[in-house]
């Protein structure tokens, strides 16, 4: 083993390095699958674990929830622990999860299995990006976190794919199943590759900064998730949303005074340009790409009537896209820097989200499928020279606490864009579609959803209502891409405006 000088400390040369990146991008596309594989079940678990609404709602819910309150404070146990055993430690957690969440009898017991398999997930994360900053000096960081951008951003759409091909031969807890044999493999790579270390003696975590940070970020996004089904005026989301802005408020006004322990948040890194830009610019790369793998399926299905596979493969243009923008970014940002691959990013964004919005029900996939690989593409420069330009400046000593807060930034952004572009799509779909004449439960379930809409049109056999209804989903729809193609153009200005130009490799966080 061997090891080189950097300007911000001294990284290993571990021979196995690139194996090593292997296993982990192994764990980190089982979080990718788990994203988006639920969404192919939830028809069958409604009917064989009798679940409401309410409680299709937590499946997804509950494993979000967990995700966004444990990130930072897993954050800091790869330091304190040794990340070889945490990474033991959570793809155990994460493969025991998945069998629970097979073998879940009851609804209770499902949403407890998804809350588990979400602590899983919050120790991968951090955990991931911090490997990535010891194993790998700067040189070599760009390919190896576009390698692990990859793997995730690959599971979402193999999710649908794979759950949607494991349905039609076997029972629902397959989609969870699957995870444990691949969990296994990564658990016994971990332990016989990752690097043995002994962890440095640290001050003791910050308790308080954890309940308030944890419970913040909790109410916050229970209230984001909540508000498009039950309503921006609901009083309990607003009640949550209220709670867990004064909670983060306290909480960052904690991190400023509190003594005798280790900080959550190391405040000093949003001081540097490189780091708040990079993960800004990530953070509303995740917005504007989430929005999209959201929003395509439902087109796909409603309007174009595919199933939960033909959906995943259809997906797979936004996908290729994307793989071409890692790789274009990464090789043009050692000759340019991050501004030019990113400011391209937000232009092709730009485009494909005005080709978007032009798209008519009767568009046909063609053109859905050019908007989705331009997308893909802006999504997957922008997001990459984002997270290279900020985890750049990290030292071995802040990786995983600087991966942590990068991690948060684009989970909560992800819930928030996501609700607020949901509530500007379905906004626009109940002001559209035509009611007019149905009874108050049929002209309820049709503005609930489009699904609901075309269910009710075939339940009475009204080809104008179901006519409608389509025509009201894309025309919300275009709202949404018109939308989020303002978002790329503020990211452009702020980028070409903003952005430090610094080069993989030039930053020096030991000067700043």
């Amino acid at each position: 083993m061997a090891t080189v000088a950097t300007p911000e400390t001294t990284v290993v040369r571990d021979p196995h390095r690139w194996w090593t990146l292997a296993v982990t991008s192994l764990a980190m596309l089982l979080i990718g699958l788990d994203t988006t594989v639920l969404n192919v079940a939830l028809p069958t678990l409604s009917e064989d674990l009798h679940a409401s609404t309410s409680q299709l709602q937590w499946f997804a819910d509950a494993y979000l929830l967990v995700l966004a309150s444990l990130l930072l404070p897993a954050g800091m146990l790869g330091d304190r622990w040794g990340r070889r055993p945490l990474m033991l430690a959570a793809l155990t957690v994460f493969g025991l999860g998945s069998a629970w969440c097979a073998y879940a009898g009851s609804p209770g017991s499902l949403i407890a299995a998804r809350a588990f398999l979400g602590l899983g997930a919050a120790l991968l994360i951090p955990l991931a990006f911090s490997l990535l900053v010891v194993l790998f000096d700067r040189d070599e960081r760009p390919k190896a976190m576009a390698v692990l951008g990859l793997s995730t951003m690959i599971g979402m759409p193999l999710g649908p794919i794979i759950g949607g091909e494991l349905l039609r031969h076997f029972w629902w807890g397959s989609v969870f199943v699957m995870n444990v044999p691949v969990a296994a493999v990564a658990l016994v790579a971990s332990w016989w590759l990752l690097p043995r270390e002994r962890p440095a003696a640290r001050p003791p975590i910050d308790l308080v900064g954890v309940a308030l940070s944890s419970i913040g970020l909790v109410s916050l996004t229970f209230g984001l998730i909540e508000g498009p089904s039950r309503g921006w005026g609901s009083p309990l989301v607003g009640v949550t949303i209220v709670v867990g802005l004064l909670l983060t408020v306290a909480f960052l006004r904690w991190e400023r005074s509190v003594t005798g322990a280790e900080p959550l948040l190391d405040r000093s890194l949003w001081w540097i340009p490189e780091f708040r830009w990079g993960a800004l610019a990530a953070s509303l790369a995740s917005v504007v790409g989430f929005v999209a793998l959201f929003t395509a399926p439902l087109y796909l299905q409603a309007i174009l009537g595919t199933d939960a596979l033909g959906t995943g493969l259809r997906l797979l243009p936004m996908l290729g896209g994307l793989m071409l923008g890692f790789v274009v970014a990464v090789r043009l940002a050692t000759v340019t820097g991050p501004r030019l691959p990113m400011a391209i990013g937000f232009v092709a964004v730009i485009g494909a989200a005005a080709l978007g919005a032009t798209t008519r029900v009767d568009s046909g996939y063609g053109a859905t499928a050019t908007w989705l690989a331009v997308f893909g593409v802006g999504f997957g420069m922008v997001l990459i020279s984002g997270q290279n330009l900020a985890v750049d400046i990290l030292s071995t000593e802040r990786a995983a606490a600087g991966g942590a807060l990068i991690q948060v930034m684009r989970q909560v952004s992800s819930v928030l864009g996501i609700a607020a572009l949901v509530s500007v799509l379905n906004t626009s779909y109940r002001g559209s579609v035509d009611v007019s004449g149905l009874p108050a439960e049929a002209a309820d379930a049709v503005k609930d959803s489009v699904s609901g809409g075309l269910a009710v049109a075939a339940r009475l056999g009204s080809p104008d209502l179901a006519t409608s209804v389509k025509d009201a989903f894309v025309s919300g729809m275009s709202d949404q891409m018109w939308v989020t193609c303002a978002l790329a153009v503020v990211g452009l200005v702020l980028t070409l405006w903003k952005l430090p130009n610094t080069r993989p490799g030039e930053a020096d966080l030991e000067d700043r």
